[in-house]
This record gives C-alpha cells, sequence and structure tokens, in this order.
C-alpha cells in the first residue's frame, strides 16, 4: 500500500569525517584513486543507513558522490575547462571563481548511472536522485563559448535528458532537478527557464521534480533573506507556469522561511515536496512543530499529493543533528498521518 505523506529529503546529507572534512560545504576529498571509489560507496550505505534508521521512506545518497551539486556534474562534461576560471556573480547574490565554457559542451558518458545502480541495489525503497537544473547549471559558470545563457541551458538540457534517461531506466523513482535560479531570475525562467526544465524531462519514464530553494545557509543567503522582508513572494512569478509544465512534483521551501503557504494553491494538481526541517540552524525542530507546518500545508494541497521533506543542503550540519531532524521529519509526518486516519 502507497505510504501517505512520504518523507524524503531534498538535497545532501553529511559525509564521514574520512571522507571529507565535516561540517563544511564542498570540502576537498581525503581520498584518492580506489580508496576515493571505495569510499564514497561506503558513505553512501552509511547514508542510506541514517536515513533508513530515522524513518524516511523516499530514500537519496545523500549526495556521498558530490563535492557540489552543480560542478560534480558539470566536471564530467565536454566543453568545460576547470583550469580556465573566472569571477561571476552567482545567483545574483554573491562572487564565485567559477569554470569556463570554451566550447560545445556534452556528455560522453553517464555520470551518475553508476552510482545510483548502487543505491538501486542496496535498497527496495523508492529512490530519489537530484540533477542540477540547466539554468542553475548556466548560473554557476562563465560561459566565453555561447555567450547566450539561453543557448548554453538549451544544450544543457539535451545532456541532463540523457542522464535523467538512464538515471530511470537504472532504477531511480524520481529525478529531482535542482533550479534554485529560479529563485532569482523570473523573466529567464518565464521566457526560457521551464521550456528548458521540460526538455530534460522529455521522454524520462520516472516522476521528475524540480527543487527551488532560497539557497544553503551560508552568510551570502541569509544576509539576502533579511534584505526580503516579512513575506517571500518569489515563489509567486514563476508558479502559474509550473503548474502547466509537466513536472510532476515541486518542491519548495517552507519551515523557518516566511513563504507564504497559500502560494501552493498556484500549483494546485502538482504533488507538492514542503521543506519542513530548517538547514540553517542545528536547532532540530520537535516532531509537532514538523506537523504543524505540514497540517498548514494540507489546507492547499491534498494529502495523497503531499510529500514532507527537509530544506536543502544539510552537508555542513554535525551528523548527529542531521539525524535529529530526519526523526523529527518522519515523527512529524506519523503524527500528521494518524489525524487523517481517524
Amino acid at each position: 500500500m502507497k505510504t501517505l505523506l512520504p518523507t524524503s529529503t531534498a538535497g545532501s546529507l553529511p559525509k564521514p569525517a574520512w571522507l571529507a572534512e565535516p561540517e563544511k560545504l564542498w570540502s576537498d576529498w581525503k581520498l584518492q584513486g580506489e580508496e576515493l571509489a571505495q569510499g564514497k560507496q561506503d558513505a553512501l550505505r552509511i547514508s542510506l543507513h541514517d536515513q533508513r534508521l530515522a524513518g524516511i521512506d523516499i530514500v537519496s545518497d545523500g549526495e556521498q558522490t558530490r563535492q557540489h551539486f552543480v560542478t560534480t556534474f558539470i566536471e564530467h562534461l565536454n566543453g568545460v575547462d576547470f583550469e580556465q576560471r573566472e569571477i561571476v556573480k552567482i545567483r545574483d547574490r554573491y562572487d564565485a571563481s567559477v569554470p569556463s565554457v570554451v566550447g560545445p559542451v556534452s556528455r560522453e558518458k553517464p555520470v551518475f548511472v553508476e552510482d545510483a545502480k548502487f543505491l538501486r541495489q542496496q535498497t527496495d525503497q523508492p529512490i530519489k536522485w537530484a540533477l542540477p537544473g540547466p539554468m542553475t547549471m548556466v548560473d554557476t559558470l562563465y560561459d566565453g563559448h555561447y555567450k547566450s545563457r539561453e543557448k548554453l541551458a538549451w544544450e544543457f538540457a539535451k545532456i541532463l535528458n540523457q542522464e535523467a534517461r538512464d538515471l530511470a531506466a537504472a532504477g531511480v523513482d524520481i529525478i529531482q532537478f535542482d533550479e534554485p535560479a529560479f529563485n532569482v531570475f523570473f523573466d529567464e525562467v518565464n521566457d526560457w527557464g521551464i521550456a528548458a526544465l521540460e526538455k530534460a524531462i522529455e521522454g524520462v519514464t520516472c516522476e521528475t521534480a524540480v527543487h527551488i530553494c532560497y539557497g544553503y545557509g551560508i552568510k551570502a543567503n541569509t544576509d539576502w533573506k533579511k534584505t526580503l522582508g516579512s513575506e517571500w513572494r518569489q515563489y509567486e512569478e514563476i508558479f502559474p507556469k509550473l503548474q502547466a509544465s509537466n513536472i510532476d512534483i515541486v518542491s519548495l521551501e517552507c519551515q523557518n522561511s516566511h513563504v507564504p503557504m497559500e502560494l501552493i494553491e498556484l500549483i494546485r494538481g502538482k504533488k507538492v515536496m514542503v521543506g519542513a526541517i530548517d538547514v540553517a540552524t542545528h536547532a532540530i525542530e520537535t516532531p509537532e512543530e514538523v506537523a504543524d507546518t505540514l497540517r498548514k500545508a494540507l489546507q492547499f494541497v491534498d494529502a495523497d499529493k503531499l510529500y514532507p521533506c527537509t530544506n536543502c543542503g544539510m552537508t555542513p550540519l554535525p551528523r548527529e543533528v542531521a539525524q535529529g531532524k530526519l526523526k523529527a521529519l518522519s515523527a512529524g509526518a506519523a503524527i500528521v498521518r494518524q489525524e487523517i486516519s481517524r
């Protein structure tokens, strides 16, 4: 029987200290060669164990095989030079040194498929895999070749479509495209961003999701959030077109945010992943706090379409904090399930 209010994570989980520096975003690997390959698989097993122990229903790899949610995918593509770097403004908020597009981009072989197959072998539960979205990929590079964000996004969409089809064939149940850039470049999202995302999911045989957040809990993002006022209505700009798209699931940030819950009505009919866990604090939510967030969401989305999840980017958290937050998510969802079944 299908689980009501199935819980999941939006993105990364902490890595073991022997694999990468703990409590740090995008830290370097501590292993190399075959030891690194084996270490990534061991870390994936640990991450899966933590999710199972917490009672998470739709499990993921916790991004244990990736340093960065965007560039780890890009570094496997042709046409991008990681030695030729430029300073660009990421998400229109902070400067970063990024690799350069120097020629036509292409994918010679699958990037994450072997990792996904390994995860599939470890569990019979539904599994979710995250890929960067086309617009967010464009916004994390310097383009010295196409000189057009739209043209580059379209090429990335074609590559992502190849990867997504292969991941679905490998047994992935939900492929999530991470598009934090959707919360920034509203005109581009509506002009070509959602169209590029539609290209990325074309012909994909499993469910697809788009995750649109307000960024990691780093200072540049938390400072930006302070400028957004008492209501964060960015989703209002893009939800109408997403509602009309072929994406199955929309994932949004809720816990400790100022997102008006009624904005969910703009994606009526879609499945909704509601971020009920805040990753920008070490404070562990109580199950009742999670349940309260889910109750508010249920005013605007049917119970069979609500997927409780974390906000994104738990990798900088201490492992015990992340474990506690996952358990709180499961316990909060269980409270609301019981209320619904009465």
